[in-house]
């Protein structure tokens, strides 16, 4: 029986976003509003809303999504979230103009 994995974003209560990976996307949303772990980013911050998800058959290629998607600015994974590519393209475009202007000075 083969199963789906999915990366997820939640937006917090406060406005931040949360970047995970989980095979049940309902329960994993219900288990941070439950506040089951104390240490968990969520914990102080719930109710948290899922905002985005995308769904992989296999483990490995969501849990790289995830941790590709960790990596990004908060104006990135707005971006994702509205599925605004273009929006995207332009940060990435931008973020390398200003490695390459650091990387001269």
């Amino acid at each position: 029986m083969s199963r789906e994995w999915y990366v997820y974003i939640l937006e917090c209560a406060d406005g931040s976003f949360y970047t995970g990976m989980t095979n049940d996307p309902g329960l994993r949303l219900d288990e941070h509003n439950a506040g089951l772990d104390p240490a968990a980013y969520t914990f102080t911050r719930r109710p948290v809303h899922l905002v985005w998800a995308q769904a992989f058959p296999r483990r490995d290629e969501a849990l790289a999504r995830e941790h590709q998607v960790k990596g990004w600015s908060r104006a990135k994974k707005a971006a994702l979230i509205r599925d605004d590519w273009d929006g995207i393209h332009a940060i990435v475009k931008s973020e390398r103009k200003n490695r390459d202007r650091a990387r001269l000075h």
